[in-house]
């Protein structure tokens, strides 16, 4: 599945076991030359407390605590309106004619929740990076440090991005998002992703980047946010929780031989 061109492999594991997923099998599955190829891995299994359980792997293998793209993709595949429960929260899917909206949940703003490994200020971080400085920090399930520049399209992002991404004063990483303004209520946006890196779309910093405009002022909500990939919509107000809105779509659907990756993962 993807959305806007950011792709997934999904794994129904709701009413028949899988083997346990590992970050070496995840990136066994994930290599697009010797692998199946994706930017995520969502794996669906029971949930004790919501209607099912959706996990995120990354690339690398990396588990992510939350993916607005792939979250639209589960609706889609679902169905019907559902709660569900992701390592980072609580999220209700609706599926909507060719996509789907997610309620995202509240943003977080304090240090430790981003988090980063020491106090300061997430309004504006006083740090920066070359040309990107005075970041907004959000946690929207995962940590997004944003920053708001002149031309999005004119960053060196993919040089920037790792650089960023494992600075130690993001102890879990960080996806980098670099922003600039289109009009009142939109955005051009690209993202540099945890464990994915340069990414067409990504729904959780395509929320994280509308909420750290919002609060500045540079724009007013509803926000259309313009990636490579295509347009989401994102709605929030502050002291609510974020409505993202865009489309998803399924690619195909296959079958694989689970030892074929748990060998490639072991060799």
């Amino acid at each position: 599945m993807h959305g806007l061109g950011n792709d997934f492999v999904v794994i129904d594991a709701r009413a028949a076991a899988i083997p346990t997923m590992t970050p070496a099998v995840a990136r066994a599955l994930g290599d697009r030359r010797t692998g199946i190829g994706f930017d995520q891995l969502i794996l669906l299994e029971p949930s004790e407390t919501r209607d099912f359980r959706v996990r995120f792997f990354n690339a690398d293998g990396s588990e992510a605590g939350a993916c607005g793209n792939g979250s639209r993709a589960v609706a889609l595949l679902h169905g019907a309106p559902a709660t569900v429960e992701t390592g980072g929260g609580t999220l209700r899917l609706e599926p909507l004619e060719g996509g789907a909206r997610v309620d995202m949940g509240a943003p977080r703003f304090d240090w430790d929740a981003i988090p980063l490994a020491y106090p300061m200020d997430t309004f504006t971080m006083p740090v920066g990076w070359e040309s990107l400085e005075g970041p907004m920090a959000v946690n929207v399930g995962n940590p997004h440090a944003v920053f708001f520049v002149d031309d999005a399209d004119a960053v060196e992002l993919e040089r920037l991005g790792p650089i960023i991404e494992h600075d130690p004063l993001f102890p879990e990483r960080v996806n980098v998002n670099v922003a600039s303004l289109a009009g009142p209520d939109h955005l051009h946006l690209r993202v540099w992703e945890r464990g994915a890196g340069l990414t067409r779309a990504c729904g959780t910093g395509a929320c994280a980047t509308a909420v750290a405009a919002i609060r500045r002022g540079l724009v007013q909500s509803p926000v259309r946010v313009t990636l490579p990939g295509g347009d989401l919509v994102i709605a929030w107000q502050p002291g609510g929780t974020i409505l993202m809105s865009g489309p998803a779509a399924t690619s195909f659907r296959g079958t694989f031989d689970w030892d074929d990756y748990a060998a490639g993962a072991a060799g």
